[in-house]
């Protein structure tokens, strides 16, 4: 069974970093494209970044470029999203979402990925 596991989630304070994890289980993670999404408290879920199969490409919002990365170690079946230089409008639920994709294939839009984590939550306040 396809599960995808969130960590990495927590408590920082403005301008600090934080990595999440996206583990996989249950399916070979590179036949799967990778979607970071975001959910902060009343509102609705927003995508945050994704990565292709092999990870040669990639795409964020632009809200956390040049803040946030993206990467994937298929050999572990995991996906990191390296968060730096948080803000406060960052706080919010975190989602990682996979999706059978073609090699190049990535995608922001929610309604494209089959497969949903739990989410890991992030808080960043002082």
């Amino acid at each position: 069974q396809l599960q995808l596991v969130e960590s990495g989630g927590g408590l920082v304070q403005p301008g600090g970093s934080l990595r999440l994890s996206c583990a996989a289980s249950g399916f070979a993670l590179d036949r799967y494209a990778i979607g970071w999404f975001r959910q902060a408290p009343g509102k609705g879920r927003e995508a945050v970044s994704c990565i292709s199969r092999r990870g040669d490409s990639a795409d964020f919002a632009d809200s956390v470029k040049d803040r946030f990365t993206i990467s994937r170690d298929n050999a572990k079946n995991t996906v990191y999203l390296q968060m730096n230089s948080l803000k406060l409008e960052d706080t919010a639920v975190y989602y990682c979402a996979a999706q059978l994709a073609s090699i190049t294939w990535c995608s922001q839009v929610a309604g494209h990925f089959g497969s949903w984590g739990q989410g890991t939550e992030v808080t960043v306040s002082s």
